[in-house]
């Protein structure tokens, strides 16, 4: 086993950063929480030369060191504590070709800590098209620091950057602007009174407002934050950082036009012209429309036969297993409990990989920046900040990562306004209870001359009622929590760019594996928990379920099979599980639902797409005759006891879409809210008033349309 070097991946974001991270370490990346928060932590491994290995970390995008999230914060403390396990043994800042400026001074301040750092300026394939030519012996002669030219997507240098991370110990760490110059009389003095300590590591624990507390485990650093240094007023240190910030581009702009030649003849002006038609007030919203239509089109069309080809093995094995197994509970379990339950979330892979794929191609190209940008002029309007639709759109995978997405926002009414809202925009998790409930009850018909499915159609408009629901709370909100300080959307536009194929693949895989083994694990237990409480009960309605049966259908002349489902049917209704569903029944039955969907929505606050899986053990279970039979067909033959017809009609179907829509079906996000507020004030608030919208809302659906 060769030695492995810690390396940082530092960068603006839209640099190209998470491409670099991808050729770099390919599929042997994971991706985890920073210790004790909510930040996104993105490591992997590079093999650097037979002896030598790179732990390779991709932190959070930043501007600059002058931190203003969590996020950024994340990264100033990544390279100041030389005692954690993630402290750089080099670091690379990855820039981009057009935005060389503005990358560059993130890329001083760093040098000027003394950490070896390499630069590499990305994209270099765009060089020629966009007539821009770099000296880079100039550059790097005046940077006092190695640069590399790379192309990520074409696979261009990465060979030379290897090399020169292997190299990180003949790497120049002589900063490159003199940050002491802004105050010489008060720089000499901080130095004078930590000696041992680099002066521009003491400047960033002056001014950034992130956690010291164990840097080093150093006394000088700990009491430099305890007394802030109080030679200098806080407005006083303000003013020296907006100094400091003059310096650098000072340097940074004398540096360009010594090394940065650009031709504009030869530029192309394609990204002014699509930006024209993309950003438009009214072509902008039509042309997102359209995309999002041929989205859930696409779900629906190129999922069906896969789809249907996993709902028939699943059916297969658990009769295979049924048949071939010794009966006993094990068999049972098999195939009554696991199969069926690993079968509800394995049947929406297609589906849901298909939603990672277009969401990728989205941020790949750059186009889902200008979707922000565009629905920034709609969030202002309800009190929310710009930043605010990241989270909003991000919330279409997942809810936890969108409600850290919030950490973006300063202002701290803005962001738990977005917190509190995120959970109504349609996540992934939502998907297979909407994609099976959809089937059953809205027919697989086209319109329009044969252009559209209405079930992608339906899907679409549960996507934008979710993203309504949403907005209208942020408006109530926003008057019940008036925000008071003005804040102002700042968002970079990056260069319109064909996607990379290998970096949608490992999106597309490590989102669907997320998925699918998340939920998996929590359906493998779910399940078993499950079929223990439907096979099992007390009393002697349960014990005695043949003898009854059998004798109040002796003048029924029900086959075999029919009155084995009959006895199936009275065990589970009197199993510890259906004494359960009977308790829930009062409360679900006005909505249209029996005790058994009154169970499986208890149980999906596990996790939303659980619902199916239980309905599949519940169905499995109920029909343990060994017949083969997806779970489609359980659930459309199921029967209102009541009324004697389909319990999945199209009311009680319109009602659970709306139930699933607007409710709060997720301990998950409820714990990742109570982190990031820092409190169960704000999560049971959440909780509760989305439950009593998905209620009523899920009841007059019910009542109206079962009554027309």
């Amino acid at each position: 086993m060769g030695k492995a070097i810690n390396v940082s991946l530092i960068g603006n974001p839209n640099t190209g950063k998470t491409s670099l991270f991808n050729r770099l370490t390919g599929l042997n990346q994971k991706v985890g929480n920073y210790p004790g928060i909510t930040v996104e932590k993105k490591e992997g491994l590079c093999k650097l030369s037979r002896t030598l290995k790179a732990h390779i970390l991709d932190l959070p995008g930043t501007y600059s060191l002058n931190t203003s999230s969590l996020d950024e914060s994340v990264v100033v403390e990544t390279l100041l504590n030389r005692n954690s396990k993630d402290f750089p043994d080099v670091a690379v800042v990855v820039s981009d070709i057009e935005n060389l400026k503005r990358n560059l001074l993130l890329f001083t301040q760093i040098k000027d800590l003394e950490i070896p750092t390499i630069l590499v300026i990305n994209m270099a394939d765009r060089m020629e098209r966009k007539g821009i030519s770099l000296d880079i012996k100039a550059m790097e002669s005046q940077l006092q620091a190695t640069v590399v030219l790379v192309s990520a997507r074409k696979n261009i240098g990465i060979e030379n950057l290897k090399d020169a991370i292997a190299n990180y110990h003949q790497l120049n760490t002589t900063p490159c602007v003199n940050a002491s110059s802004i105050d010489p009389v008060y720089f000499e003095k901080l130095k004078s009174t930590y000696p041992k300590q680099q002066i521009y590591k003491l400047w960033l624990v002056i001014t950034q407002d992130v956690n010291f507390g164990k840097l080093d485990r150093n006394r000088d650093l700990e009491d430099l934050k305890k007394n802030s240094f109080k030679i200098k007023s806080e407005d006083d240190l303000k003013r020296m950082q907006h100094k400091e910030t003059v310096v650098r581009y000072q340097f940074i702009n004398n540096l360009l036009k010594n090394v940065l030649t650009v031709n504009a003849a030869e530029a192309t002006d394609l990204r002014t012209r699509l930006d024209r038609i993309l950003i438009h007030k009214v072509w902008g919203y039509l042309v997102f429309f359209a995309i999002l239509l041929l989205i859930f089109q696409a779900i629906y069309d190129w999922s069906s036969l896969p789809m249907e080809w996993i709902d028939s093995a699943f059916a297969k094995a658990s009769t295979l297993v049924q048949n071939s197994l010794p009966a006993g509970p094990l068999t049972d379990l098999l195939s009554q409990g696991i199969i069926p339950g690993l079968g509800g979330i394995v049947i929406f892979i297609p589906q849901i990989a298909i939603l990672f794929l277009f969401i990728a191609l989205l941020e790949e190209s750059g186009y889902m920046s200008r979707v922000v940008f565009l629905m920034d002029h709609i969030m202002k309007k309800f009190g929310l900040s710009g930043k605010s639709v990241v989270p909003l759109v991000s919330g279409t995978a997942c809810a936890i990562p969108a409600v850290m997405a919030t950490r973006n926002i300063e202002d701290w009414k803005e962001r738990l306004i977005t917190i509190l809202v995120v959970p109504f925009t349609t996540c992934s998790a939502r998907l297979p209870v909407y994609l099976i409930i959809i089937a059953l009850v809205i027919p697989d018909q086209r319109i329009l001359g044969g252009l559209f499915n209405m079930q992608g159609l339906t899907l679409m408009l549960l996507y934008m009622l979710g993203f309504g629901a949403a907005i209208f709370s942020a408006w109530v909100l926003n008057k019940i929590l008036p925000i008071k300080r003005k804040a102002f959307f700042v968002m970079e536009m990056p260069a319109y760019k064909l996607p990379m194929f290998k970096n949608v693949a490992i999106t597309v895989i490590e989102k669907t594996k997320s998925f699918v083994l998340g939920a998996g694990k929590i359906i493998m237990a779910i399940s078993v928990i499950l079929w223990i409480l439907a096979s099992y009960g007390y009393g002697e309605q349960f014990t005695n379920a043949e003898k009854i049966v059998t004798e109040a259908s002796i003048n029924d002349n029900l086959t075999s099979s029919e009155l084995s489902q009959k006895i199936a049917s009275h065990k589970l209704e009197h199993s510890f599980i259906g004494y359960v569903g009977k308790a829930i029944e009062p409360a679900v039955r006005p909505l249209g639902y029996d005790w058994k969907i009154g169970i499986a929505i208890v149980s999906s606050f596990a996790a939303r797409e659980v619902f199916v899986g239980t309905l599949a053990t519940i169905y499995s279970v109920e029909s343990d005759d060994g017949e083969e039979e997806t779970i489609k067909n359980r659930m459309r033959a199921e029967v209102n006891p009541i009324l004697g017809t389909p319990l999945f009609n199209f009311a009680s179907g319109i009602s659970l879409l709306l139930f699933y829509a607007f409710a709060m079906q997720c301990m998950s996000t409820l714990a990742i809210v109570k982190r990031e507020t820092n409190s169960w004030k704000w999560p049971a608030i959440q909780f509760s008033f989305m439950t009593v919208i998905a209620y009523f809302s899920a009841l007059a659906a019910y009542q109206i349309l079962n009554n027309l």
